[in-house]
């Protein structure tokens, strides 16, 4: 079974994305969401067991898209076949994060500047450990297929 991690900052459209694979038929997880993800001294990380735990799932539909941004999912890189880095131009992630309804967060000063400090210093680590990466200005429709062809689905 292939298993792919999608990453990025926020606002780049990884929730769009998995919501377009999951409409294809593709089984897909956001670590938002569903207890992945824990607060350890204020900052997000994946909790390992529930990780560990879902990606050792066989699943017969063959692919896993995963979806997270947090510092310990280099621990994970290994046990995924592809990691993909979503990108986007500074501007277009600030009118996302304001203009978004489906998630409040980058919203207020304090989060928009952590976003964009992450853009300038998170960005480049997660650049240099994917296998491809994909610049969001396009329909996610067409995302979806760079994406797919990626990863050898199309």
């Amino acid at each position: 079974m292939k298993r792919v991690l999608v990453t990025g900052m926020s606002g780049t459209g990884k929730s769009t994305l998995l919501a377009e694979l999951a409409d294809r038929g593709y089984w897909t997880v956001d670590t938002d969401y569903g207890g992945y993800v824990e607060s350890v001294a204020g900052e997000s990380l994946w909790v390992d067991a529930r990780v560990d735990e879902l990606l050792s799932v066989d699943d017969p539909r063959g692919v896993l898209f995963v979806q997270g941004t947090v510092r310990n999912q280099v621990t994970f890189y290994p046990r995924f076949d592809h990691v993909v880095l979503l990108s986007a131009p500074e501007e277009l992630i600030v009118e996302r994060l304001r203009s978004r309804t489906t998630n409040s967060f980058g919203r207020s000063a304090h989060e928009l500047a952590a976003v964009l400090d992450d853009l300038a210093q998170v960005e480049p680590l997660l650049r240099a450990a994917a296998s491809v990466e994909v610049v969001t200005t396009m329909p996610v429709a067409q995302v979806a297929d760079a994406v797919l062809a990626h990863v050898g689905l199309t």
